[in-house]
């Protein structure tokens, strides 16, 4: 049985983490953790409390939706308690990402933007889409999500331009967050990103390849979060069992089938 202790349950992904989870036979919530000025809810299920290295044990699997502090701090704990982490908090720094992978030295850590399985064919499908078209092609993408996401762009975006980029041989300094006043013409080498905030989008992530006279979109759609969730169930199944090591959800999809 894989024991899940949930940090950040009381988000919009904790819950609907803790709602996917009594659907797997084989996954358990062991207790749910959440800042001190979140009360606990009147629902009769897993334990809930402020306090996540309290809960923390050998064995265990930490899924954490929380904030980059609170995701570089559950990483330590799980390293010290011999846990594997399943961490989806984006806006994470270069020097917090590189901490988190060195602790994968240690203990199995999945570590992903997006753990929808429709987002990963999304990324496959824009990988062969640039080998389809001339180089010469522009990139293009716009992400829609509700008002009370904290980081643009979504770490989605950002993960589709950094590997269109790396397909196109481009430098990071290609990526370009939005556009506004007299920018000039637009360079070849360059990805554009735009990000949309309003309302209760879920998660929308379109990917334009625009050439001379016709262009290409990919698209998805996530229209609830149970979407994630069910990708997230399978990563903590996945570590639950695996070696020390980074793994992302490619390893998880494919050890799935």
């Amino acid at each position: 049985m894989t024991r899940v202790v949930l940090l950040g349950a009381g988000g919009r992904m904790g819950q609907a983490v803790a709602g996917a989870i009594p659907g797997a036979p084989d996954v358990t919530l062991k207790a749910r953790v959440e800042r001190p000025e979140a009360p606990a809810p009147a629902d009769g299920g897993a334990p809930w409390g402020h306090d996540l290295g309290a809960v923390v044990a050998r064995g265990d699997v930490v899924v954490e939706f929380s904030s980059p502090a609170a995701a570089v701090a559950a990483a330590a704990i799980c390293a010290e308690r011999g846990a594997a982490l399943v961490s989806g908090t984006t806006g994470l720094g270069a020097e917090d990402e590189a901490g988190i992978r060195a602790l994968a030295r240690t203990i199995a850590i999945v570590r992903a933007a997006n753990f929808s399985l429709g987002v990963l064919a999304l990324r496959r499908a824009l990988a062969a889409a640039l080998g389809a078209v001339p180089a010469s092609w522009d990139v293009e993408i716009v992400e829609r999500h509700h008002r009370g996401k904290q980081d643009a762009p979504s770490g989605t975006a950002l993960h589709l331009a950094r590997e269109a980029a790396e397909r196109r041989g481009y430098p990071a300094s290609a990526l370009r967050m939005g556009r506004s006043g007299r920018v000039g013409a637009r360079p070849e080498a360059e990805i554009g990103i735009h990000s949309l905030r309003g309302g209760t989008w879920v998660g929308d992530h379109a990917v334009v390849l625009a050439g001379a006279g016709e262009w290409i979109e990919l698209r998805h759609v996530a229209e609830d979060r149970a979407a994630f969730a069910h990708g997230v169930v399978a990563a903590a199944r996945f570590v639950a069992t695996a070696g020390p090591g980074f793994y992302t959800l490619e390893e998880v999809a494919s050890a799935a089938r």
